[in-house]
């Protein structure tokens, strides 16, 4: 099922109220110094938080036992479910099999595959016993064509233990990087010529009550409880350290926030990868911290992977709703042709909740006109600003002044810094939820600290109203994305990006800026080919994207577009002067994407630097689409 453009006022919702959401206060003090500087402090404090996240686990399976934790499909397409009880038992097993072997501190259990319940109790088990692990993307392994970061982050980790569920789906990868020295652990399928252990053995293994009291009573906030491997504006992935107070203090800070979390044990449908923060830290985190259930979505935001997502969520009725924007605008088009997935899905449901990248203004009205018309108000959507290294809940908008762009402030146990760089002001943190480092990584870290000991995130922010400081900032881009034109002029890259991704809706989904020390922008973009094959039926069968780009059906709108930015634009930082569609997706292998989908635009110049010339080389080429376009 593929969304069609929306007429110009078909998802404008009438007024109707928005659904009350119960929260907390972000309510700061401001102080202002005499270098620029602006440090923000909330006005109330952090509450107490536990030292390890699974003493959590501990409360909920003496007090709720039978509750459902956590549940995946299985090959029968049921629900496999796993109670708080059940979970607690194989985290002790699992845990007693894994202090007999080579994990260490110094040695962490490596995860290859994704979200899944065996992933889930390895989890646990190393939380629970002091032993740190590192989830890593799977895209390192299957969609890489010569493993090299992949390669890197076992080199950097020196894993003691490596799991992939699926041994046959691994292999190359666990091949490439498993010494023979490191045990392989699989749910399935062994690969042939790897001696590998099964799973099972250590869910059976014998649980040694005293062993695991003694370790899990050894384990302290400070010491390392996960490595979150994440590429940033590099080529290579660096690990970031989560320590176990790091995350507790964290998921405090998001219960503090959203109270609903404390009334009702909430239950959420969720695809977002465990490697990732957002899936692996809050959601995941979020759902363990507060007693609730995780359903296991297998789905993806893509026309195909969505419908698996559409399944779930006819089955179960989220109490939170958690994606990235391109997660709702697929989600969308089903959301108005069924009115009982409708009503299920806004049943009982408290808040939306996107991070990522900017929601389209046209994808947020579709969500509020289905959401009134499903229960009779607009269900709250809801955003901040955060990173891997701070947790990664770190500003929130309160629900009023919520809308893309705007992150809010800052949540209780985080203060903020802004310090102007480059005629931006630079988000810096400080607080218990921010990574003391990267791991083995001296280098990142000495440069990733101000002298105050305040995280640099390399994000900027500016006020959405600075006479109403109440409403707290909205994001301004990234300091090192920005650059000048000839003329001397500065492009404010994140911004600019967002505001041409929203007006070339739906059919692009994501765009690098070029420009730098030339007289004019232009983009690279990368195009929806399914929302670009609509504007030509007729090649709906043709696979070649090249061919939908060139038809001058597809050429015509994006000129159209084209010109009527520029119409609106306050000057050449502001009006895109052409464009050029890309067959080629970005490359994870080349850091132009992260596992999340976001685009890093420093890679995709870097390693398109011939299209780029093909942007500004005169006469254009006829792949070029400019304003002036017969």
């Amino acid at each position: 099922m593929q969304a069609s453009p929306a007429a110009p006022d078909q998802d404008k919702p009438k007024a109707a109220p928005l659904r009350k959401l119960k929260t907390g206060s972000n309510a700061a003090t401001i102080e202002r110094r005499a270098d620029g500087v602006i440090v923000v402090r909330p006005s109330q404090p952090l509450g107490p938080y536990p030292a390890r996240l699974t003493e959590r686990l501990v409360r909920f399976a003496a007090e709720a036992p039978e509750r459902v934790f956590i549940a995946e499909r299985d090959a029968t397409g049921e629900w496999r479910k796993i109670t708080y009880a059940q979970a607690f038992h194989a985290a002790k097993a699992i845990g007693s099999a894994l202090l007999q072997r080579r994990v260490s501190p110094e040695r962490p259990l490596m995860i290859l595959s994704g979200n899944d319940v065996d992933h889930a109790l390895l989890a646990l088990a190393c939380l629970h016993v002091g032993l740190p692990y590192a989830p890593i993307s799977p895209a390192y392994s299957a969609a890489s064509s010569d493993f090299s970061k992949l390669r890197h982050i076992a080199r950097r980790l020196t894993p003691g233990l490596i799991f992939a569920n699926d041994g046959d789906a691994f292999a190359a990868a666990l091949k490439a990087v498993a010494p023979g020295d490191t045990e392989v652990v699989v749910s399935r399928n062994p690969p042939p010529g790897l001696p590998t252990t099964p799973f099972a053995q250590l869910l059976e293994f014998p649980i040694d009550e005293e062993a695991i009291a003694r370790a899990h009573d050894a384990v302290r906030g400070d010491d390392v409880a996960k490595i979150l491997f994440t590429s940033g504006s590099t080529a290579l992935p660096k690990g970031v350290i989560n320590t176990h107070a790091m995350w507790t203090a964290n998921q405090e800070m998001i219960a503090n926030y959203f109270r609903f979390l404390r009334d009702v044990p909430p239950v959420i449908v969720d695809w977002l990868p465990w490697n990732h923060t957002f899936g692996g830290n809050h959601n995941f985190g979020l759902v363990l911290y507060n007693g609730g259930s995780l359903y296991i979505d297998e789905g993806r935001p893509t026309p195909k992977g969505i419908l698996a997502t559409v399944r779930n969520l006819r089955e179960i009725a989220p109490s939170a709703y958690f994606n990235v924007p391109k997660g709702f605008e697929e989600l969308v088009p089903f959301l108005r042709a069924e009115p009982a997935l409708r009503e299920k899905f806004f049943s009982r449901l408290h808040m939306n909740f996107f991070a990522g990248a900017g929601l389209a203004q046209h994808v947020w009205d579709a969500l509020d006109a289905v959401s009134v018309e499903a229960v009779g108000e607009r269900v709250p959507m809801m955003t901040g600003l955060g990173a891997t290294e701070s947790g990664p809940f770190a500003m929130v908008c309160a629900p009023e002044h919520c809308r893309s762009g705007y992150v809010g402030l800052p949540v209780p146990g985080v203060v903020l810094k802004l310090a102007p760089v480059e005629g931006k002001l630079e988000v810096r943190l400080r607080g218990p939820s921010i990574t003391r480092g990267y791991w083995r990584d001296p280098e990142a870290n000495a440069r990733s600290y101000d002298d105050e000991g305040y995280y640099c995130l390399g994000d900027a922010v500016k006020w959405i109203d600075e006479a109403d400081p109440t409403k707290g900032f909205e994001f301004d881009g990234r300091i090192t994305e920005d650059f000048k034109l000839s003329t001397g002029t500065w492009v404010s890259v994140g911004p600019m990006r967002a505001k041409i991704i929203a007006h070339f809706a739906p059919y692009f989904r994501d765009v690098a800026i070029a420009g730098i020390n030339r007289d004019d922008l232009a983009v690279l973009a990368f195009p929806d080919i399914d929302a670009c094959r609509a504007l030509c039926p007729d090649l709906s069968r043709i696979d070649d994207p090249g061919a939908v780009f060139a038809d001058a059906r597809v050429r015509k709108e994006i000129r159209r577009l084209l010109v009527a930015l520029a119409a609106g634009a306050t000057g050449s930082s502001t009006r895109i002067a052409r464009a050029l569609l890309l067959e080629a997706p970005p490359s994870l292998d080349k850091g132009e994407i992260t596992d999340k989908g976001s685009i890093n635009q420093r890679a995709v110049l870097t390693h398109r630097a011939d299209l780029v010339e093909e942007l500004y080389a005169r006469p254009y080429s006829p792949r070029i689409v400019t304003m002036e376009e017969a």
